[in-house]
């Protein structure tokens, strides 16, 4: 008979108070994250999206809702965007309004950014307040409200959020592995020495993905006066350009600049970083949104701010790089950060009163003027993004061809009168 020796029980405990510590370094090693998402904290973004549907419905008169769907060889995507607009105008039909496009959650992992959309919409609302402020506080500012159409996308990549909620907390990426911020199309696929395809994958093209095509239409038909792409990782508010370390010359760089001082006095304790994003983080970043709403779309104030970052932690420990995870940070963050908003909607319209000639001055492609045409055109009338995609396919063709046929029948015209004036020359004259 074999008899199975076990050990003592207190060998046993020393053996595990020993090799515990090891464990949890290979642990830690093997998991790219260390810190779970404090649920506590955070909406996951199913119910985020339930929450801000409901906010809508309660005030019809400030807030609209519309979900724009897209996709491109199988992968498909939505996006929610949410349109303040006091007294329920339509933002299409007063293109006198001052416009305001904001997009959140463009990265999986950066989850503090959305819920920051989500408390400004609950300013924007009444039914939530201002740091130190109140409803009559709010009220004073009607006058200023009344002239804002604001645009605000609370979860740009949701696809990537899923896969973030589904535990990879370090993906930034899109549901199929493309950053949506390397996508556009200034300066697409250049890649740095340092270049790492989880982090900056752009895609097979420019605006290859559904998420950043839907971003564009919205961009164009909207026209804003000020854009700003709002992110996680460090605290800085950038202007143009990522592609480069260069600011853009002159007036509008100044105004830029100009403003983001401001904010960052009253709101970062001067703490936050100002400049280029190419500039000022280290790398350069080619193909971000920002560069092409600067510079193609030709929106006045193009930003990007970087809203939280806790540089002490590990790389590996996303979420806690990229969020705040105990309450006392998380509600300080959102306190600081609407208001800084709300600086910006107070003062953005001052800085570009002497700005005004942005539609004259404005180039698109025909392409990108016909998508966003069409878009402008769902939101007046409703159609499905279906019929909408086919229906811009088939205008661009048309209208190919029409400027094709044009300029051959102008050819065959200006050949037919050149020929005309060659045969009168030619008759030879009889001397008498």
């Amino acid at each position: 008979m074999r008899l199975r020796l076990q050990p003592p029980p207190l060998i046993c405990y020393a053996i595990f108070s020993f090799l515990q510590p090891l464990f949890l370094l290979v642990l830690a090693e093997t998991n790219p994250s260390v810190t779970p998402i404090n649920w506590d904290l955070y909406h996951s973004s199913d119910d985020l999206i339930e929450q801000i549907h409901s906010l809508v419905h309660r005030h019809p008169d400030k807030l609209s809702i519309e979900t724009i769907k897209s996709g491109n060889k199988g992968y498909n995507a939505e996006v929610n965007v949410v349109t303040y607009s006091r007294g329920g105008r339509q933002s299409d039909d007063d293109l006198s309004n001052f416009r305001i496009l904001l997009t959140f959650g463009q990265h999986g992992r950066e989850l503090i950014t959305s819920e920051l959309a989500f408390r400004i919409l609950s300013i924007l609302s009444e039914e939530q307040f201002l740091p130190n402020h109140n409803r009559a506080a709010l009220n004073n500012n009607t006058l200023l409200l009344d002239k804002l159409v604001i645009k605000l996308v609370p979860i740009e990549n949701y696809n990537g959020r899923k896969r973030v909620e589904a535990g990879d907390l370090c993906e930034r990426r899109n549901g199929r592995g493309v950053d949506l911020n390397r996508n556009w199309g200034v300066d697409w696929g250049k890649k740095e020495k340092d270049y790492d395809p989880y982090e900056e994958n752009p895609g097979t093209a420019p605006f290859s993905e559904p998420e950043a095509q839907i971003m564009r239409k919205l961009a164009i038909s909207f026209d804003p006066h000020i854009w700003i792409n709002v992110h996680s990782g460090m605290e800085a508010l950038f202007m143009p350009y990522d592609h480069k370390n260069t600011t853009p010359e002159g007036l509008p760089s100044q105004k830029m600049r100009s403003l983001l001082e401001k904010v960052n006095k009253l709101h970062c304790q001067n703490r936050c970083m100002i400049g280029s994003g190419g500039g000022s983080v280290g790398y350069l970043a080619h193909g971000t949104a920002t560069d092409y709403i600067y510079d193609v779309v030709r929106t006045p104030m193009a930003f990007t701010f970087e809203i939280y970052g806790d540089n002490q932690t590990s790389s590996r420990d996303c979420f806690k790089m990229f969020n705040p995870v105990d309450l006392p940070t998380f509600k300080t963050l959102l306190n600081d950060w609407s208001a800084a908003f709300f600086t910006i909607f107070k003062l953005g319209p001052f800085h570009l009163e002497q700005n005004s000639t942005k539609a004259a001055e404005k180039w698109v492609s025909i392409d990108e003027y016909l998508d966003g045409y069409l878009v402008e055109r769902k939101n007046r009338y409703g159609k499905n993004m279906e019929v909408i995609d086919v229906g811009m396919q088939e205008i661009k063709t048309y209208f190919r061809l029409f400027l094709l046929s044009s300029v051959l029948l102008m050819f065959m015209f200006c050949s037919r009168i050149a020929k005309s004036k060659y045969s009168r020359n030619s008759i030879p004259v009889v001397m008498q």
